[in-house]
């Protein structure tokens, strides 16, 4: 490892003027740590959209660092994302990570395209390389895929369309990251991928997040937060040791970065860099 390990934050858009001044003490923090680059989520409603278009904004005005903007198949109109790509070319963004979202809860929406590589192709077509198109891929299956092969096939298919990196859906072994990176290599898929950190802060919220997005808790994990109950300082710390060590030996073992899902707070996180720190010294 060394101190210049690539790293990168996400956020998502405040919905409220609390949560906006808690996300600027935030990435005011996060900023400090020199990341490759902060990253804001995309909403599939109309004043989401406008909330992350606002932030990526605040981010650009206001740090030195650079930043990439979510984009997904959820908007409400060909339009839409076509003016969000056009707006962040003017304002210098670089770097896309393309998603396909998550359906609205309402039957009748329709997405702009069915699959993330669509969108991938549609971006390139339309911007060629300005761009840096990163990916999502997910090392214990997307929860609509059939299989490790038919998760694969979808990977490998926003790949050919023109996507350069890839990040995963965050999970808590380190096999699970070597495992799922051999077999994208054995299926042609070369380009780098970055591993998806969550810090351990809360069971409640993990847990949910967890089942919706089909990362596991493996039983040693899941026993072990339940255990502490109420003890939320005590789980705090346990989890600041388990995401410390699975950094560490992801890096060790050759991981090109992390990318941390912050869930726009600092402390964790920051905890957990200057744990790597103190491992690189």
């Amino acid at each position: 490892m060394s101190v210049s390990t690539p790293i990168s934050f996400e956020f998502f858009p405040p919905r409220n003027e609390e949560q906006a001044l808690i996300l600027r003490s935030t990435w005011q923090k996060l900023a400090l740590l020199k990341p490759r680059y902060l990253t804001v989520t995309f909403g599939a409603g109309g004043s989401a959209q406008e909330a992350t278009s606002a932030t990526v904004r605040d981010l650009i005005q206001l740090t030195d660092v650079p930043v990439a903007a979510h984009i997904s198949c959820m908007a409400p109109a060909r339009e839409v994302l076509d003016q969000l790509l056009d707006r962040y070319r003017r304002k210098g963004v670089r770097r896309l990570v393309v998603l396909r979202g998550d359906l609205p809860a309402e039957s009748a929406f329709k997405p702009v395209f069915r699959y993330a590589s669509d969108l991938v192709a549609y971006v390139h077509e339309r911007h060629e390389d300005w761009f840096r198109v990163e990916v999502g891929c997910y090392p214990e299956i997307h929860p609509e895929s059939r299989d490790m092969d038919a998760e694969l096939r979808w990977f490998r298919h926003k790949v050919d369309a023109g996507a350069r990196g890839a990040i995963t859906q965050y999970f808590f072994e380190p096999e699970t990251y070597f495992e799922f990176v051999e077999r994208c290599r054995d299926a042609g898929i070369t380009i780098p991928i970055v591993p998806g950190i969550m810090p351990i802060t809360n069971y409640t919220q993990l847990a949910r997040f967890s089942a919706r997005c089909g990362a596991s808790l493996p039983p040693w994990l899941e026993q072990r937060l339940q255990d502490f109950g109420d003890d939320g300082a005590s789980l705090r710390a346990y989890g600041l040791d388990v995401i410390s060590a699975l950094c560490e030996q992801l890096l060790i073992g050759g991981a090109p970065g992390l990318h941390f899902y912050t869930l726009n707070r600092a402390n964790a996180t920051m905890k957990i860099w200057q744990r790597i720190q103190q491992a690189q010294a």
